[in-house]
C-alpha cells in the first residue's frame, strides 16, 4: 500500500528507518527502558537522571507559577464561558465582551463543560491535565525521531524533548492563558506518526518473546489510525484549530487517501454541528471575523506570528494585502507539502509532520504565541554536512521558541523587523527553504568531521555571542539591587583599600574631574573600548588564528560567566554611587544620591554590579591573548599598555575601585584555566589523534611556520614576518598563559582549509 511505502523509505543498509531489533531488544530501542538505562555507563546514567530531574523541576516550577497566581489572573482565557449562570454560560455569544473567546465554535461547544474543572478545582486539575498533554506530545515526538536510533539517543530523547516543551513560549502561554492548542497538535500527531509507522507495528508483532500482546496491540491501533479513525483525529484537530486541515492533503498525497477523505469529512460534520448548535456564534466566527480574524488581541499585534500578521505590520490594508496574502499562503502551502511528501518517504515522518505545521502557522490568519508549538518541532531536522554545522539549527530554533525575539537580534532599528518577526520567520525557513538532509544522504549518519583547528559556523557563533550578551544584560538588570546592601559592601571595600595603602581612586578621579581632556578622553575610552577592542580582536582571530579562536571564546565566555555571578553575589555600589565620599561622575553627570530612585540609569539598568570589573578583565583578556599569538614587540607592548590605561580609566570616571580591578583579573585568570581544564575534560589534547597519526599537517601550532615540511611560510598566510608569533608548544584547543612552561614538545596541526 501506499501508505506502506512512505512508512518503509528508503531502502538499504540501514533497513529504511525500521526498528533494528538488534538493538535493545525485540520491539526496538525504545523497549524495556529499565534495562537499557542498566547497560549505560555511570556517566551516561547519571547524564540521564540528571536530565529526568531536570524535566520534572521544570514542570514543577511552570504548574507552581500559574497556580501561584490569583484565580483572577490565571488561566484568562477560559473567561469567556465565564458568566452569570456559572461556568456553562446560557445567555449571550462567546465572541462578544472583555475577554472574547479566540477559538472555533466546535471548540467552544466541545470544551466549555471542561472549564467547570478549571474554575472549581482553582485550576489545579486544568493545569495537570494540561501538564499531561505535554507530556504525551513530548513522549510521541521522541518516539518518532527517525530511526535507527542509538540506545542513549532513546532513552535521552523523551526527557530532552519534554524539558524543551516546558520551557518554550507556547506551552508557558497555553499554562498561563488556559488555551487547549496542545491537544490538536497531540491529535495529528498521534494520526499521522502512528498511522504512517503501520508497517513498523506490524514488524514489531512478528517477533516474540515477552510483550508480543502488546505490540499485537500496538499493531492492531496503527492500523486502524493508518485508515479512518487516523484521518477522524485530523479531522477533530481541524475542527479545534482549522490551519491544521493542511495535514489533510498531506495524508492524501502520501497514499493514506481514506485518512484525507474521514478527516475532512469529520471537520465538515463538527463544524455543522457547532453551526447547528451556535448559529450566531458560528456566523460570527466563521463570516464576519473570516475565522477568527480580530477576536482578541489585534491582528496587527507582534503575537500574532502568521504571514496575515506581518503584512499587516508592514502597512498593507484592504484588497492589495488580501491577494497577497492569498498568493503567499498558497505558495507557502504547497512547498512546504512537497517538501513533507518527500521527507515522509525519507521515513523522516515526524519532520514531515513539522514541516507542514509550520506551513499551517505561516497560513493561518491568527497564529498566537500558543499556536506556534509545530514550529519547536522543527528541531529534529539535520542540517549541514559537517559535525559544526549540525547545531546552528537546533540552536536556532530553540532559541526563537524559548526567548523573546528582541533577544536574538542588536538592539538596532534595522533589525528590529527581524526580532519582531521571528518566530515566522524560523516557521518560513523549515516549511520553505532549510535544505534538511535526507537519510539517503552519506551525510546523515557520517558527516564530514569539524576538529578543533577547524572554523566554527560562524551564525552559530554570531547567535550564541548576541543570547549571551542578552543574558548578561538581563543578569545585570536583574541582580540584588538593594542600595543599603550595595554601599555596605562599598564601605567594606573602601576600608580594606584604606587598610591596604591603596585607595587611589578618589585622587584620580579628581584629577580627571579638573583636567577638561582628560576627562574627555577617559569618558570616551570607557564607553567605546570596552566592547570595540575584544570584538575586534574576536573577529581578527576568527578569520586569520582559528587555532587560538575557539579557547580563546572559551575563555572569555568562561570569565564572562563567572563575573555574572560576583554581580549577583556582591552587588556592590561604584565609587561614583557612594554618597558622602565625594567621588564625580564625569560620565553621566550628578545624580541626586538623596533620591531612593535617583537618576535616570536606574531605570536601564543595575548600577550595581561593579565587582568584579570586566572593563579591566576583558582588557586583561585581550593582553593574553595578543601575547599568545604574535611576538611583535609594539603589539605587545600595547597589550601591556591596555588593561594598564583600562585601569585608570575605569577609577578615573569613578566607576570602579582597584580592588575590582583585582576582581577582574582573577574571573579572566580563573577563565583560562577552565578552558583548560575543559580542553582536558573532553580528552586531554585535541590534537593528539592527529599526531599519532603523522603526515605533513604537523606544523608549528598552525600558524603556518612548518618544521620539517609544512603548509606555506608566514608570508603565504598573510603574516608579516616581524610578527610571527613564538613557538606554541601546546595543543590548539589550549590557549596557553604567558610565562608559563610548556608542557612538552607537541605540535598542532595546521588547518587545511
Amino acid at each position: 500500500m501506499a501508505a506502506e511505502s512512505v512508512a518503509d523509505g528508503p531502502k538499504g543498509a540501514d533497513a529504511g528507518g525500521k526498528w533494528h531489533p538488534s538493538e535493545g531488544g525485540p520491539g526496538g530501542p525504545y523497549r524495556r527502558p529499565a534495562r537499557q538505562w542498566g547497560r549505560l555507563g555511570s556517566r551516561s546514567g547519571m547524564v540521564l537522571a540528571g536530565l529526568w530531574l531536570l524535566a520534572l523541576a521544570l514542570a514543577v516550577r511552570q504548574a507552581a507559577a500559574v497556580l501561584r497566581l490569583p484565580q483572577d489572573e490565571r488561566l484568562v482565557d477560559l473567561f469567556a464561558w465565564t458568566g452569570d449562570n456559572g461556568v456553562l454560560r446560557v445567555h449571550g455569544s462567546l465572541y462578544d465582551g472583555e475577554t472574547p473567546f479566540t477559538g472555533t465554535p466546535f471548540a467552544g461547544l466541545v470544551l466549555k463543560p471542561l472549564t467547570r474543572a478549571a474554575e472549581q478545582g482553582l485550576g489545579v486539575a486544568w493545569t495537570f491535565g494540561t501538564m499531561l498533554l505535554v507530556a504525551a506530545v513530548g513522549v510521541v515526538a521522541a518516539r518518532a525521531l527517525p530511526e535507527p536510533v542509538s540506545r542513549r539517543t532513546a532513552l535521552f530523547a523523551v526527557p530532552v524533548a519534554l524539558s524543551l516543551l516546558v520551557l518554550s513560549v507556547p506551552v508557558r502561554n497555553t499554562f498561563h492563558l488556559g488555551q487547549t492548542s496542545v491537544l490538536p497538535v497531540l491529535l495529528v500527531l498521534t494520526a499521522w506518526l502512528l498511522g504512517g509507522e503501520r508497517a513498523r507495528g506490524d514488524r514489531s508483532a512478528e517477533h516474540g518473546g515477552r510483550g508480543e500482546a502488546l505490540r499485537r496491540l500496538l499493531a492492531t491501533c496503527t492500523e486502524a489510525l493508518g485508515g479512518k479513525a487516523g484521518g477522524v483525529l485530523v479531522g477533530i484537530a481541524g475542527a479545534l484549530q482549522p490551519a491544521t486541515l493542511l495535514f489533510v492533503p498531506l495524508l492524501w498525497l502520501t497514499g493514506r487517501r481514506t485518512a484525507a477523505v474521514s478527516g475532512a469529512g469529520t471537520f465538515l460534520i463538527c463544524t455543522l454541528t457547532g453551526w447547528a448548535a451556535m448559529p450566531d456564534d458560528s456566523w460570527t466566527y466563521w463570516i464576519h471575523h473570516v475565522a477568527g480574524v480580530g477576536l482578541g488581541d489585534p491582528a496587527a499585534a507582534t503575537a500574532n506570528q502568521s504571514l496575515h500578521g506581518a503584512l499587516l505590520r508592514a502597512g498593507l490594508h484592504g484588497r492589495p494585502e488580501a491577494v497577497l496574502l492569498v498568493v503567499m499562503v498558497a505558495a507557502v502551502s504547497w512547498l512546504a507539502l512537497r517538501r513533507a511528501v518527500r521527507y515522509a518517504r525519507d521515513g523522516q515522518l515526524l519532520l514531515a509532520a513539522a514541516v507542514v505545521g509550520c506551513a499551517a502557522v505561516v497560513a493561518s490568519p491568527m497564529a498566537w504565541q500558543h499556536q506556534q508549538l509545530w514550529v519547536l518541532l522543527a528541531v529534529v531536522g539535520r542540517v549541514g554536512r559537517r559535525t559544526g554545522d549540525r547545531l546552528v539549527w537546533p540552536v536556532f530554533v530553540v532559541m526563537v521558541m524559548t526567548l523573546d525575539g528582541t533577544a536574538l537580534v542588536p538592539k538596532v532599528a534595522a533589525f528590529g523587523v527581524l526580532g519582531d518577526n521571528a518566530v515566522l520567520l524560523a516557521a518560513l525557513l523549515a516549511s520553505c527553504a532549510v535544505p534538511f538532509v535526507p537519510r539517503t544522504s552519506p551525510a546523515w549518519a557520517d558527516p564530514q568531521p569539524s576538529g578543533p583547528l577547524s572554523r566554527p559556523n560562524l551564525m552559530l557563533e554570531l547567535l550564541l555571542i548576541r543570547v549571551g550578551y542578552w543574558a548578561y544584560s538581563w543578569v545585570r538588570a536583574h541582580a540584588p539591587d538593594s542600595r543599603s546592601l550595595a554601599e555596605g559592601h562599598g564601605h567594606q571595600i573602601l576600608t580594606a583599600e584604606s587598610f591596604l595603602h591603596i585607595d587611589m581612586e578618589h585622587s584620580l578621579n579628581k584629577l580627571a574631574a579638573r583636567t577638561e581632556w582628560l576627562r574627555d578622553a577617559c569618558d570616551t575610552y570607557y564607553t567605546t573600548f570596552h566592547f570595540l577592542v575584544p570584538i575586534a580582536l574576536l573577529g581578527w582571530m576568527y578569520a586569520r588564528r582559528v587555532q587560538q579562536y575557539r579557547p580563546a571564546r572559551t575563555a572569555l565566555s568562561l570569565a564572562t560567566l563567572l563575573g555574572l555571578i560576583g554581580f549577583w553575589l556582591y552587588p556592590l555600589a561604584p565609587p561614583r554611587l557612594m554618597p558622602g565620599q565625594g567621588y564625580i561622575d564625569t560620565a553621566h553627570g550628578p545624580q541626586d544620591l538623596s533620591n531612593p530612585d535617583f537618576g535616570a540609569l536606574t531605570q536601564l539598568s543595575n548600577q550595581y554590579a561593579a565587582m568584579p570589573s570586566l572593563h579591566v578583565g576583558w582588557s586583561l583578556w585581550c593582553t593574553i591573548v595578543v601575547f599568545t599569538i604574535t611576538r611583535n614587540r609594539w603589539l605587545r607592548a600595547l597589550g601591556v599598555l591596555y588593561p594598564l590605561l583600562t585601569t585608570f580609566v575605569v577609577m578615573a570616571t569613578a566607576n570602579h575601585y582597584l580592588l575590582d580591578a583585582a576582581g577582574g583579573a582573577a574571573v579572566v585568570m580563573a577563565g583560562f584555566y577552565g578552558q583548560r581544564w575543559l580542553a582536558r575534560l573532553r580528552g586531554g589534547d585535541d590534537t593528539a589523534a592527529h599526531e599519532g597519526s603523522g603526515g605533513p599537517e604537523a606544523v608549528e601550532s598552525g600558524f603556518g611556520t612548518a618544521e620539517g615540511g609544512g603548509s606555506g611560510t608566514a608570508e603565504d598566510q598573510g603574516v608579516a614576518a616581524d610578527d610571527r608569533p613564538e613557538p606554541v608548544t601546546r595543543a590548539a584547543s589550549d590557549l596557553s598563559l604567558p610565562g608559563q612552561p610548556s608542557s612538552g614538545d607537541r605540535r598542532a596541526p595546521a588547518r587545511q582549509d
